[in-house]
């Protein structure tokens, strides 16, 4: 028993431990891709629509949501993703 509770010994081998990052890592690079194309999107669409002088007030409400979300997930002091044991 450790402070941070029971201890949890892997019964997997490191060619399954390999095979499962190696699967997290490509889900991660799909998800951060599609937020990418997401928010580029929307902040084009947000950019013409002011140049246009067309009045949007959802798409000028979504880019505001996408920053917001954008800068509260870029929290640098939270370590997120596969954790390698560290």
């Amino acid at each position: 028993m450790t402070p941070d509770g029971p201890v949890v010994i892997s019964t997997a081998t490191e060619l399954e431990d390999a095979l499962r990052t190696s699967g997290q890592r490509r889900v991660n690079i799909i998800w951060e891709l599609t937020q990418a194309i997401i928010a580029c999107s929307v902040t084009v669409g947000t950019i013409y629509a002011a140049m246009a002088r067309i009045e949007a007030a959802v798409l000028s409400n979504a880019f505001f949501l996408v920053v917001g979300f954008y800068f509260g997930r870029t929290n640098h002091q939270r370590v997120g993703g596969i954790q390698l044991g560290r």
